[in-house]
């Protein structure tokens, strides 16, 4: 399994282990490993409600009072949230790209929810959410997507993997 980088299920360097040990422990890793690709999911459809609550401007949060807008302060112009949104989409999209292969075969999507709801939170106190709903909207498809791509394919041939040790047992 060097491809996923994670150790082998049979491996424990305690002695031999029984045969049902090892079935066990390679079941096991394919449930967590199925788990993995379900997860991936989950959070696409995190994402997409976020980006409903967007696409509604946020009517459901209360309005953001005075007091609060003094606190926080002025808001950096849409242009400089762009500039943040592009750099943070390509530096993204350059870490998966690196781990396409070879990478975990951890789900590593939660970051990019909040970056992405982030986005949508400075447009929403800038004023321009409805200006920008949809460059927030495709650069989180797009990180979120190829995210769940990686994740399926690097579980999906760790499990292949793990069922040929399943197969070499019953034989």
């Amino acid at each position: 399994m060097a491809r996923t980088g994670t150790k082998s299920s049979l491996g424990s360097g305690q002695g031999v282990p029984s045969q049902d040990s090892r079935r066990s422990k390679i079941l096991d890793r394919i449930r967590y490993l199925k788990q993995q690709i379900r997860y991936s999911i989950w959070w696409m459809v995190l994402f997409f409600l976020v980006s409903l609550g967007a696409v509604a401007n946020f009517r459901f949060l209360p309005p953001i009072s005075e007091k609060m807008r003094h606190l926080l302060g002025g808001s950096p112009p849409t242009t400089l949230i762009s500039i943040a949104l592009v750099v943070y989409a390509f530096s993204a999209l350059a870490l998966i790209l690196g781990h396409l292969s070879t990478g975990p075969d951890r789900y590593r999507g939660w970051s990019h929810i909040g970056y992405l709801s982030a986005f949508y939170l400075f447009y929403y106190y800038a004023g321009g959410l409805r200006e920008n709903f949809w460059p927030v909207f495709f650069a989180g498809l797009t990180i979120l997507g190829l995210e769940n791509y990686r994740v399926w394919s690097v579980c999906s041939e760790a499990i292949r993997q793990e069922r040929e040790l399943l197969a070499l047992l019953d034989e």
